[in-house]
C-alpha cells in the first residue's frame, strides 16, 4: 500500500493548480452633500408630484397656445356665463369671454410675476443678510434695524400705498405690471434677510472658515468663497416656498383692484371680474381661484422636499 503522508507537492504541480479567485471590492466613491440631497429627492413621490404640476405651468406659462387655440381676448356678450361644456372646458365669463383660454393665458402673468419678484426680493435679502451676518457689530445693528421699520408695515397696505403712487395726472394707474413687481419686491425681503443673516452668522464661526482666515484669505474671499455657498440653502429653500406665496399676493392685488389690470389677464384679474356675477355662476370664479390654490400649494411642497434633503438633521 502506498504511503501518501509524505507525498510532497512539486513547484510545478502548485503551479498547475488553479488559485482561488480572488473578488476584490471596488471601493464606493463618497458622494457630496449635493449629490446626496439630489439623490434623495427623486425618491420623494412629494417632490416628484410639485416638480410635475410646476413643470405644467412653467409650459403653460411659455406656450399658453399650446395649451389652448381660443382667443383669450375674444368676448360676446351672447355666450355669457355660459357653463362648462365641450366647445369650453372651463365654460364663460359674464362678459363671453372663454375662461378655459384665459386661465391659461393668465399662466404667463401671475407665475412671471412671482419668479421676478422673488428673485429681486432673494438678491436684496441675499446681499443684505450676508454683510450683517458676516461684519456685525454697528453694520449688522443698522440693517436689522431696517429690517424691523419695513417688517412693521403691513404688507398689503404697504403694496397698496405703493401701487398708488404709479398714478398719472388724471388719476389712472400706470404701473401695471411693473408697478406690482416693485411692490412686492420692496416688501417681500425682510424674512429671507432674517434668515440669510442668522445663516451667515453661524456659518462664518466654522473650523474651515477659521482656518482660512488665519492663513491669511481676505475679507472677499472668506464672504464669496467660504461663507455665501455653505449659508444658501436656507435662503433657496425659503425663496421657493416664498415664490407660492408672492403669487397669491398678487392675485389678491389684483382682485382688490389695486394690482394688474386689463387688458393684461391674470388669475387674480379673472378672480376680481367674476365676483360681479358669483351668484348667477360659480365657474368663472372657480376655476382661476383653484390654479392659484394649485400652484401655491405646489411650491410649498417643493420647497418642504428641498429643506427635508439639505437639511442634514432632518435626513
Amino acid at each position: 500500500m502506498p504511503d501518501v503522508t509524505n507525498t510532497a507537492v512539486t513547484p510545478e504541480a502548485a503551479a498547475a493548480t488553479p488559485a482561488a479567485p480572488q473578488h476584490s471590492k471596488k471601493p464606493e466613491k463618497s458622494r457630496s452633500l449635493l449629490q446626496d440631497a439630489v439623490r434623495d429627492l427623486v425618491r420623494r413621490p412629494l417632490f416628484l408630484i410639485a416638480s410635475g404640476i410646476i413643470f405644467v405651468l412653467l409650459l403653460m406659462a411659455a406656450f399658453p397656445t399650446f395649451f389652448a387655440s381660443a382667443d383669450p381676448q375674444l368676448c360676446e356678450l351672447s355666450r355669457s356665463l355660459q357653463k362648462p361644456s365641450a366647445d369650453a372646458w372651463f365654460g364663460y365669463d359674464a362678459r363671453g369671454c372663454d375662461v378655459y383660454a384665459r386661465t391659461i393665458h393668465g399662466a404667463r402673468t401671475s407665475i412671471t410675476v412671482g419668479v421676478l419678484a422673488t428673485l429681486g426680493s432673494a438678491l436684496i435679502a441675499l446681499l443684505l443678510g450676508l454683510v450683517a451676518g458676516f461684519y456685525g457689530r454697528w453694520v449688522d445693528a443698522l440693517i436689522s434695524r431696517g429690517i424691523d421699520i419695513v417688517m412693521g408695515i403691513p404688507f398689503l397696505v404697504g403694496a397698496i400705498v405703493i401701487l398708488n403712487t404709479f398714478r398719472d395726472e388724471d388719476g389712472f394707474r400706470t404701473g401695471g405690471i411693473w408697478g406690482v413687481l416693485t411692490a412686492l419686491t420692496v416688501l417681500g425681503w425682510m424674512s429671507m434677510a432674517r434668515i440669510m443673516r442668522s445663516t451667515v452668522i453661524q456659518t462664518k464661526q466654522a473650523d474651515y472658515v477659521t482656518a482660512a482666515r488665519s492663513l491669511g484669505a481676505s475679507t472677499s474671499r472668506l464672504m464669496f468663497r467660504h461663507v455665501l455657498p455653505n449659508a444658501l440653502t436656507p435662503l433657496i429653500v425659503l425663496a421657493t416656498i416664498s415664490l407660492g406665496v408672492i403669487i397669491s399676493v398678487e392675485a389678491t392685488l389684483s382682485f382688490l383692484g389695486v394690482g394688474i389690470q386689463e387688458p393684461t389677464i391674470s388669475w387674480g384679474v379673472m378672480i376680481n371680474q367674476s365676483l360681479g356675477r358669483i351668484r348667477e355662476a360659480l365657474h368663472p370664479l372657480l376655476f382661476p381661484a383653484g390654479f392659484v390654490s394649485v400652484t401655491v400649494l405646489a411650491f410649498i411642497m417643493l420647497g418642504d422636499a428641498v429643506r427635508d434633503a439639505l437639511d442634514p438633521k432632518l435626513r
